[in-house]
């Protein structure tokens, strides 16, 4: 059993968005609990924005996301690597990731998982396994980009916690209209993890490394 209170987690996100499709039911719990969570995201996607909108609409938006999660402004850490191109900056990433290893020393770390086959977000998850060797590391699921998922940790979730996660992806007025953005698949995928595990609302995570 994972106890929340007073922990230091990071929650690593590719993109903006991507952490709070993966594990936005997790992160209002461990707020709900106590625990400190840090946001960093490595691509604004800038050049992926629709032309009706500012090029910088995506960093608005996550802004708007995390906090209505609950996440605190000052622990949202926000990079403009260029999308779809981070593994040719995956040395600079690593640096970045040892500096906030430093400064942040996060005992949970939330990634993509290993088996995730965009390439952003292998590119991040390498390198955040590189950088947090001390932590105990949990990939999380974005369905379309896994060709096979370890359902190897769940997390209990209420639907208060289901209802924040929705909220926080309705701020992204920018990908409106993606399927795996809709209230109703982001139900459905925690009550499918719940019905797994005999609750009625849960997210699953790999097991990268876990340490307690």
């Amino acid at each position: 059993m994972i106890a929340f209170k007073n922990r230091k987690v990071c929650i690593l996100a590719p993109h903006t968005d991507d952490g709070e499709l993966g594990c936005g039911g997790t992160i209002a719990r461990i707020l709900e609990e106590g625990g400190i969570v840090h946001y960093v995201a490595f691509s604004t996607a800038d050049e992926s924005v629709p032309p009706e909108y500012p090029r910088n609409q995506l960093e608005i938006e996550v802004k708007q996301a995390t906090h209505s999660l609950g996440i605190d402004h000052e622990n949202l850490h926000i990079y403009k690597f260029t999308v779809r191109k981070l593994n040719y900056v995956r040395q600079e990433i690593l640096e970045e990731l040892v500096k906030l290893k430093k400064s942040l020393q996060p005992q949970i770390v939330f990634l993509p998982s290993s088996k995730d086959i965009h390439q952003d977000h292998i590119t991040v998850t390498q390198e955040g396994i590189r950088a947090f060797k001390h932590s105990t590391i949990l990939g999380y699921e974005l369905i379309w980009n896994n060709l096979s998922f370890n359902t190897d940790c769940f997390i209990k979730l209420e639907q208060r916690h289901i209802d924040k996660k929705i909220a926080a992806l309705q701020e992204y007025k920018t990908q409106a209209g993606r399927d795996y953005m809709s209230g109703k698949f982001i139900s459905a995928l925690a009550h499918t993890r719940g019905v797994q595990i005999g609750t009625t609302y849960a997210e699953t995570f790999e097991v990268i490394r876990w340490i307690f």
